[in-house]
């Protein structure tokens, strides 16, 4: 290599790594603001004093929010539509469910098995809920949980516009 293409060559490596820092930044930028899209509440405070919750819906018009199984971080999609809460078994898994008794039920995809399970605790924002029914799906796919009614039908729900009001 003579000494003119060396400083050739480390610009070609600066330039590169320009390139590479910019493509991160970007990843970084859209990966933020693509969760954002799908989870507008994700800076949800759990505020333990407060028995009312507002979500704002998502682009693709549902509910995501963050919340807790028994002390456990998990992801929930409000789902008026699920009779019981609906545990995906891999999350079942990370927060330490047991499965319980076998039982049949009907989704929009069909008949499955599922596996039934009381939650200790179930939480959204300041809503928290002891002793809960739901059940481990082990045919879910992802990390979000459905919120169904064993939780909500225990709460006041007010829909207007893009906004969901909670009341305990």
């Amino acid at each position: 290599m003579t000494a003119e293409h060396t400083p050739k060559r480390i610009g070609q490596g600066m330039w590169m790594v320009a390139w590479v820092l910019l493509l991160g930044l970007l990843y970084l930028f859209f990966e933020d603001t693509i969760s954002q899209h799908y989870n507008p509440n994700q800076n949800l405070i759990a505020d333990n004093g407060s028995a009312t919750v507002v979500l704002q819906r998502n682009r693709a018009g549902h509910y995501v929010a963050p919340g807790k199984i028994n002390g456990t971080d998990v992801t929930f999609l409000l789902d008026t539509g699920a009779t019981t809460i609906s545990i995906p078994e891999a999350v079942a898994n990370k927060i330490g469910l047991e499965k319980g008794f076998r039982s049949d039920v009907s989704t929009a995809n069909g008949n499955i098995t599922v596996y039934n399970s009381t939650l200790d605790s179930v939480q959204l924002g300041g809503i928290k809920l002891l002793d809960i029914r739901g059940h481990i799906n082990p045919y879910m796919d992802g990390e979000t949980v459905l919120l169904g009614m064993s939780f909500m039908k225990h709460l006041e729900i007010t829909q207007k516009g893009n906004t969901l009001t909670l009341r305990r």
